[in-house]
């Protein structure tokens, strides 16, 4: 069990950063690419679909910064840590108003939380940030995402992944995800990830015992929004709130499957693994 001065670390807690982007069309093209979307990217003006944030504010950390498993470690918001293993863990957001092609980006920053926890897997530190991006028009989305530091896996060891329950049977909506290392390399490349696990096999495999690449979580993410979305044409996002339960990889399809609310205003949707087990749980409110 690793030893670790949960104090020191909460005294970055309340760390705060900001920084600009402007609203380009060429990273929404790149989303639609990535996910063969059957639909146009948006222009100058219109506005952007919901969780498409991702193509901007870019991680710019220099190469010589980051940490050996290629995440960024010890910069932007948080402190250098002890445990040397990132997984994305969930996320909610509140969409206020529409970005639009061509707005300039202002986000600010906060470290918000640093927990240690005792999980299936081992000791794990809970690392919460909150965001708040505004436009020229006043504040477009609030989100706040939680990232899973977790220990090192023994050299030939295999990583523990959680099994959790299986996903509820018989939904209206599913979809059929099939992840390739393209589509990854693609989506690390758009969201400027240079996380080992999710292009270096070798690495993922050898090093941190997985078998095989590691689908992003937000990868996972956005796939559950663009659902949502496909199955509630006509009605904005309101909300969105995901929780990570187990990891997804390369190595096979997965599915997507969902259902409205009883009242119909919002929906549930979940990432399945092969196996039939929750891999992720998303909940939307709906305009």
């Amino acid at each position: 069990m690793t030893r670790i001065d949960l104090s020191a670390l909460r005294r970055h807690v309340g760390t705060r950063i900001s920084d600009d982007d402007v609203a380009a069309e060429a990273p929404l093209k790149a989303i639609v690419a990535a996910f063969d979307r059957e639909e146009k990217a948006p222009g100058e003006g219109e506005a952007i679909p919901e969780g498409w944030h991702i193509g901007y504010f870019l991680s710019t950390t220099p190469t010589a910064l980051l940490a050996p498993d290629g995440s960024a470690s010890g910069s932007g918001l948080l402190p250098k840590l002890p445990l040397p293993r990132r997984m994305y863990a969930g996320t909610r957001i509140a969409f206020h108003a529409p970005l639009r092609v061509g707005d300039r980006l202002r986000r600010e920053s906060e470290l918000t939380d640093l927990q240690v926890r005792e999980g299936s897997t081992g000791t794990l530190i809970l690392a919460t940030q909150s965001r708040r991006i505004s436009t020229p028009r006043g504040l477009a989305l609030t989100e706040e995402y939680d990232i899973v530091f977790r220990e090192a896996v023994k050299p030939g060891a295999k990583s523990g992944i959680p099994k959790r329950e299986e996903a509820p049977a018989g939904l209206p909506w599913r979809r059929t995800i099939t992840p390739h290392s393209v589509n990854l390399f693609r989506f690390s490349a758009l969201t400027g990830n240079p996380h080992r696990i999710h292009y270096d096999r070798p690495y993922t495999m050898e090093v941190e015992g997985y078998p095989g690449l590691v689908v992003h979580g937000p990868f996972t993410q956005t796939c559950l929004i663009n659902f949502i979305r496909d199955h509630s044409p006509g009605r904005p996002i309101r909300t969105f709130a995901m929780r990570a339960r187990a990891p997804l990889f390369d190595t096979a399809p997965f599915d997507l499957v969902g259902r409205p609310t009883e009242a119909g205003a919002g929906c549930e949707a979940w990432a399945v693994t092969p196996s039939g087990t929750i891999a992720m749980h998303a909940t939307a409110a709906l305009g």
